[in-house]
């Protein structure tokens, strides 16, 4: 998955970068946070777990 769908997808349900790591990023929702690795390809096994564990639509 590419790494800007994946960030159109945090902004679309609510979510908002919060800061940068030495190789992530770090989106939060005011309440939980999720680290997002900083490559233009994400793993998709990777990328459909994150869609699952925050319920993105």
């Amino acid at each position: 998955m590419k790494r800007r769908d994946l960030d159109s997808l945090f902004k679309k349900n609510g979510w908002w970068f919060l800061r940068s790591g030495g190789n992530h990023d770090i989106v939060t929702d005011g309440i939980h946070k999720e680290v997002l690795p900083r490559h233009k390809e994400i793993n998709e096994r990777l990328a459909r777990a994150i869609i699952k564990k925050w319920d993105l639509k």
